[in-house]
């Protein structure tokens, strides 16, 4: 791969770990923000729900305003918008502002990896693709890992309020660095109109279609799996396993290793594994990783490193499975690849926003019912896969 595609692909990276920051970067300072705002848990969930739940919204636009207007303008904009939420997040005086601020979050956070996706298919396909997907996701996967130590960081030292001005400052360098760097990959003869009935119409295709439904959802019910433990990170690093806001790592860096390593075989397998034979080891992986999970937290008291280890197994397994899942769905519609991956993402983000609400706050009363959890998930995640498989297929 030339510099220039190096240096493509890292600022790829970095615009998708738009998303990881704003979800990561302010958990430890969950009681912080209670304390200050005066707002309970209850509150405080919201702050992740509404940022989920608008963040899946504007998933459906991103990358259909990719398709009509070009990927650049996109992401550009994207960012000065995540910007300007997080500067309201930052200047808060009241929970109801903070919850306005997170919203708007949510609606510019998705645009990076989104359209980021789409760039990659404009210019690569097959095992190429696969390759240039898994390097992103290996330099994509250091972002969960130090975003809460960031955050817990800067909330020990200066107050909360400094983790939205770090994602102020974060998110305004990105956007500079790709108004003056990002090339163009759509040219204007291949964008698609921007016609509202044709999307709409458009979008019932993609969502209606049995192998792009059964996929996504396999890969969405996959990440669901592991995100509980992000939306319930306060409950389980702080209150289960009594550690501080500035030891989240303990959760974050062995994901972090976890999607390195998970990233690094499937950069090495592509074009020598098939896409089923890749996603199989995948589960088998997961499967041992969730039955690790759930015996201990039903054996033993919870405690460091035996209640993350398997978590950090879980997630090798997870990014193994996701450039081929991501690949297969992108293939199914070639001329509305970015529509697809708006689709595609907002399957995920939407389970995402659900679960943390709805969800997450049932099972964060032990270990054992949040790994319970993780297992349910995957569970439906390779019913979703099997199902798929034995459907007719015009993906390979």
């Amino acid at each position: 791969m030339s510099v220039s595609l190096q240096r493509m692909a890292l600022l790829l990276a970095a615009l998708s770990a738009i998303g990881p920051f704003a979800t990561d970067t302010y958990l430890p300072a969950f009681h912080a923000i209670g304390d200050s705002l005066n707002a309970d848990a209850d509150d405080l969930q919201w702050t992740l729900a509404i940022y989920m739940a608008t963040f899946a919204f504007m998933s459906l636009w991103h990358g259909s305003l990719s398709d009509c207007l070009g990927r650049r303008v996109v992401i550009v904009s994207g960012g000065v918008i995540f910007l300007l939420a997080s500067m309201i997040c930052a200047l808060a005086p009241s929970i109801g502002w903070l919850l306005a601020g997170r919203a708007l979050q949510g609606m510019a956070a998705g645009a990076g990896v989104i359209v980021g996706r789409a760039m990659i298919r404009d210019l690569f396909e097959g095992a190429q693709a696969q390759r240039l997907m898994t390097r992103m996701a290996m330099i994509f996967a250091v972002a969960p890992a130090i975003a809460p130590m960031i955050g817990g960081w800067l909330t020990a030292h200066t107050g909360w309020r400094s983790v939205f001005w770090f994602l102020v400052a974060f998110s305004g360098f990105l956007a500079w660095l790709s108004w003056k760097e990002l090339p163009e990959t759509l040219p204007p003869p291949a964008r698609a109109p921007l016609r509202v009935m044709e999307m709409l119409r458009a979008y019932t295709q993609i969502f209606r279609d049995r192998e792009f439904f059964l996929i996504s959802a396999a890969y969405a019910l996959n990440f669901n799996g592991f995100f509980i433990h992000i939306a319930a990170a306060p409950t389980f690093l702080i209150h289960h396993l009594g550690l501080t806001e500035t030891q989240f790592g303990w959760l974050f860096v062995p994901f972090v290793i976890g999607l390195a390593l998970g990233s690094m075989i499937s950069s090495r397998v592509a074009g020598r594994w098939n896409a089923h034979r890749t996603i199989c080891c995948a589960f088998i992986i997961m499967g041992i990783a969730s039955a690790l999970a759930v015996g201990h937290a039903a054996l033993f008291p919870p405690g460091i490193p035996a209640s993350v280890l398997p978590i950090g197994l879980y997630s090798m397994g997870m990014a193994l499975a996701a450039p081929s899942m991501m690949l297969l769905t992108l293939e199914l519609f070639p001329a509305r690849r970015g529509m697809v991956a708006s689709c595609q993402t907002f399957l995920q983000v939407g389970l995402n926003a659900i679960t943390a609400k709805a969800i997450v706050p049932f099972i964060w009363g032990s270990t054992l019912t949040l790994e319970l959890g993780m297992a349910a998930f995957l569970a439906l995640g390779a019913v979703c896969y099997v199902l798929w498989r034995k459907g007719p297929r015009s993906t390979g």
